[in-house]
């Protein structure tokens, strides 16, 4: 019991006591129902949530009757812990980003932040990069120790939406975790990042959500995160083995035309960053050599001056001691 009450709280986890389970059936308000049904959804839809750090946002997306997700509501994260980018390894005290599948057995009723949710961390992506971490929650309490924190008031609306769409027999929530929005210009500002190509990487995941408005079924082979590619017969894939060829992807050809376009605006983005850098560089480096310059011009005014105003002209005796006066010759005698 202490080993595990010990790995509970190594992450953001805590176990309360089951009185506060409770909270967990927690009737969704009437209002965020109607809401639902003008969007063309219900409670037992489909749910999924995007995470961006920059913004401190978590969305809620639902399914509509057509089959595409629509926006329901964003929500403020409280407080995450971190900065941009992965989380490598326990204690790192990084809040994870990638894309995640949250099933019902990551709930937490019982959670010591009011409620909270399992990430899934380490999911496959993570495994095989051989990144660690445990209990990395969505939780209330606004504080965090590698996770997102919400205001208790949040996350039991989240909570209840998402264990509504489990009850409607949906087996995951898919939760794709940012560090900004994956936009060209954004992504050029951190060109240099080592995170990078793992950006470049999850952004997929954001563009084909972004074109179709349905979370991309993902996997992990050549230990990379892929979307809409399975193994012969469906089968699952080997996250350190080589992909398969692609079969059919009916959104290949529009992702293909906005990933053409993202590129072209990235790398105009980075070459003019490169310029203004290059620039201010240049600016600041002119800035050092007239200030240089002008140091090195007062000092020899000063040499100047202060040999002119400073005692006369020196003389070769300059700095020989002093001898006694001469003695006047006497006057010559007349005849």
């Amino acid at each position: 019991m202490v080993i595990a009450a010990a790995l509970a709280l190594a992450g953001c986890g805590g176990i309360a006591p089951k009185s506060s389970s409770l909270r967990s059936v927690q009737s969704l308000k009437q209002g965020t129902i109607d809401k639902m049904k003008s969007l063309g959804s219900s409670p037992g839809q489909g749910t999924m949530v995007r995470i961006f750090k920059e913004s401190n946002e978590l969305e809620i997306w639902k399914q509509t009757a057509s089959g595409s997700y629509k926006f329901f509501k964003t929500y403020e994260i409280c407080a995450y812990s971190g900065t941009y980018g992965p989380k490598i390894k326990e204690g790192d005290r990084q809040a994870p980003e990638g894309i995640y599948n949250i099933t019902p057995g990551l709930m937490n009723p019982n959670s010591s932040y009011y409620l909270s949710f399992d990430t899934g961390f380490p999911n496959k992506f993570d495994r095989a990069h051989g990144r660690t971490g445990s209990d990395l929650m969505v939780h209330g309490d606004c504080s965090s120790r590698g996770c997102y924190s919400m205001t208790d008031e949040a996350i039991a609306e989240i909570y209840s939406i998402m264990r509504e769409t489990f009850a409607g027999g949906n087996p995951v929530v898919q939760m794709q975790i940012f560090p900004f929005r994956m936009t060209p210009k954004k992504l050029a500002m951190y060109s240099t990042n080592p995170n990078i190509d793992f950006w470049m990487n999850i952004k997929e995941g954001y563009d084909r959500f972004e074109l179709s408005k349905t979370p991309p079924a993902w996997d992990v082979c050549e230990k990379k995160y892929v979307f809409e590619l399975k193994g012969p017969n469906g089968a699952a894939l080997d996250a350190s083995a080589s992909c398969p060829a692609r079969g059919s992807d009916p959104l290949l050809t529009a992702l293909q035309a906005r990933q053409a376009a993202d590129s072209a605006e990235y790398k105009l983005e980075v070459a003019a960053i490169e310029a203004r850098q290059s620039k201010t560089a240049e600016a600041l480096a002119a800035e050092e050599a007239a200030k240089a310059a002008a140091k090195a011009r007062g000092e020899a005014m000063g040499g100047f001056f202060g040999g002119l105003f400073g005692g006369g002209q020196p003389t070769a005796d300059a700095g020989a001691p002093a001898g006694p006066a001469p003695t006047p010759a006497p006057a010559p005698k007349g005849s």
